[in-house]
């Protein structure tokens, strides 16, 4: 297909998702659009006020010839950019820049970017450093047909999903209170033990576990060693724990140690297949997930241009 014709290739496509229970959700966007209009940059506008719409509205950016698509949102309105761009013959050709803008923000924070410092994030799209980096892939079948879904942060398995689920339901201007207060009330009152079964290196693993993490980067602390670039995920099966268990690893999920918990197995591989779960819920990337089994979960290296910040550590 040929490229679409009067398009100013440094112009952005913005999609803005407003942080759930914000009571003005449009405060933020004109706070940022000040510096915007300062930093004279030129951009197109689009409020998303579903995952579905941020999804197409990605695919439209890209298929309509835009370079840079930015994303102001968190964990799972990323993934649902990624997803819609992904669709596009374009794909290859657009850079996704971030701005930090919701109640979970960690694949933002690996590349050092803060939701309250969205100068920063700016300068850093102007800069216009990319970088290409590893995508995990979801694949299964619906009625025959093949579906892919794809994240850039991780697919929770058990009760990091549940968690997951939690998160998206309706909340108050305290939402990111009402967030860690329902996760760690979870955490500590309802475990749950699932029986699951997957393959990956070789290896048949046919256990029962309370959660299953498969990161393409940190996790949310339960892939910590991830790295969305090396060509590999990271796998961390957590079997179930007793109450002073959990609170020992909510500790070391925080401290970024979570693999030396005792009740962790962990693995490294480029494809895992997930033949069932128990009736475990599944979340990718902060949004709720129903595959079909088996699900096929790879890495594909190298798939997406991001922008990432200009100074930046071991990156």
């Amino acid at each position: 297909m040929s490229e679409p014709r009067n398009m100013d290739r440094r112009r952005w496509g913005i999609i803005y998702m407003p942080m759930i229970g914000a009571l003005r959700p449009m405060k933020r966007w004109n706070i940022m659009r000040e510096y915007l209009d300062e930093k004279e940059v030129a951009y197109d506008f689009f409020c998303a006020d579903t995952a579905n719409s941020v999804e197409c509205r990605a695919l439209k950016y890209a298929n309509d010839g835009y370079s840079t698509i930015v994303v102001i949102g968190g964990d799972g309105a990323l993934q649902d950019a990624l997803n819609g761009l992904m669709a596009s013959y374009r794909a290859s050709e657009v850079a996704l820049g971030i701005i930090p803008n919701g109640i979970a923000n960690d694949y933002s924070s690996y590349w050092s970017l803060s939701p309250h410092d969205y100068r920063a994030a700016v300068d850093n799209i102007i800069a216009g450093r990319v970088r290409k980096v590893d995508v995990g892939c979801c694949t299964y079948y619906v009625d025959g047909v093949e579906a892919k879904r794809y994240f850039l942060n991780v697919l929770n398995v058990g009760m990091s999903a549940e968690i997951v689920a939690l998160a998206n339901k309706k909340s108050t201007i305290f939402a990111k209170m009402i967030y860690r207060v329902r996760a760690l009330l979870y955490l500590l009152f309802s475990r749950q033990n699932f029986k699951m079964r997957f393959r990956l290196n070789n290896q048949l693993v046919d256990k029962t576990f309370m959660m299953l993490c498969i990161g393409n980067s940190t996790g949310y602390g339960m892939t910590p060693s991830a790295v969305p670039y090396n060509g590999w995920l990271d796998v961390s099966a957590m079997k179930m724990s007793p109450f002073f268990g959990v609170i020992k690893g909510l500790v070391m999920v925080l401290r970024r140690r979570i693999l030396n918990f005792r009740l962790v197995e962990p693995y490294r591989t480029t494809d895992i297949e997930i033949e069932s779960v128990g009736g475990a819920r599944l979340g990718i990337d902060g949004r709720p997930f129903a595959p079909t089994f088996p699900l096929q979960v790879t890495v594909e290296p190298e798939k997406l241009n991001l922008i990432i910040p200009t100074k930046i550590k071991n990156r």
